[in-house]
């Protein structure tokens, strides 16, 4: 199997190493494991594309490479160029440092880099590690991903609704919970959730220069979500599954609002 994997936290990032062993053990002795991962962080960049700008890849060591941009970006110049001889079986974009669950998966950029190969017909999953009281003191916070990771991506591999249809491909969404690796009780099936109460803002700041700035902040992690949401059963200790694709679409809206402009909109009367 060869394996394509990325991150929104950089080339650096430990998370990067855990999913490298969750990938090798998947790849297995005969398979090829390729990193292609931003130069630098991009977290919170979502799925943008540096459509306006060309992006710089360097390559740091056989079969893998750094890029200046996004992990979407990292998809991108894997598929059309560095990979472009023989593409992936698998897209693997994390470990994320800290959880895409509930409202941070519309801002994850660990997502956006699933989703592109997802959008280029490729299978795919995101994983990311939430982080909490419980994981701070361990000397690897990313043991839940690392000791469970490559089980769960079995059994989605095996078992999982890989649907290509016209439109969007699924892809999938994986969160280890905030607890020890043996603490795990277990994997749910889940949808995405939302945090209530909560919401990400922005910190004002001056410069001694008297320029202004600001800092994005997220909100409160642990806050309720509703149950059976991935966000809940990742705070019972559960790792969450959601299958995802890149469809906005609210489709009961659309049933409720079929009959809404059948007529046609009546056009002012002219004056002369």
């Amino acid at each position: 199997m060869r394996i394509l994997i990325t991150n929104d936290d950089g080339i650096n990032a430990p998370g990067l190493h855990v999913l490298e062993e969750i990938a090798a053990d998947l790849a297995g002795p005969g398979g090829q494991v390729w990193v292609v991962a931003p130069a630098f962080e991009q977290s919170g960049v979502a799925h943008c594309i540096s459509y306006a700008h060309p992006t710089m890849v360097a390559r740091l060591d056989e079969r893998r490479y750094a890029t200046e941009g996004s992990p979407a970006d990292c998809v991108l110049a894997a598929i059309c160029d560095i990979m472009a001889d023989g593409l992936p079986d698998l897209v693997l974009s994390g470990v994320n440092r800290g959880n895409n669950s509930g409202e941070n998966a519309m801002y994850s950029g660990t997502i956006g880099g699933a989703m592109e190969a997802a959008l280029q017909g490729l299978p795919a999953i995101a994983l990311s590690q939430y982080l909490g009281p419980l994981t701070g003191g361990l000397d690897d916070p990313f043991e839940g991903a690392r000791r469970h990771g490559a089980a769960v991506i079995r059994r989605l591999l095996d078992h999982g609704d890989w649907t290509s249809d016209a439109d969007f491909r699924l892809f999938y969404n994986i969160n280890f919970p905030p607890v020890p690796a043996a603490s795990v009780r277990g994997v749910r099936v889940a949808p995405q959730g939302r945090r209530q109460g909560t919401n990400f803002s922005v910190v004002p700041y001056t410069a001694p220069n008297g320029r202004r700035f600001m800092w994005a902040a997220g909100g409160a992690q642990n806050a309720p979500a509703r149950p059976g949401t991935d966000v809940a059963v990742n705070m019972e200790g559960f790792v969450s599954v959601t299958p995802m694709r890149a469809d906005l679409t609210c489709h009961v809206s659309l049933h409720d609002m079929a009959g809404l402009f059948e007529q046609d909109i009546p056009r002012e009367t002219e004056t002369s």
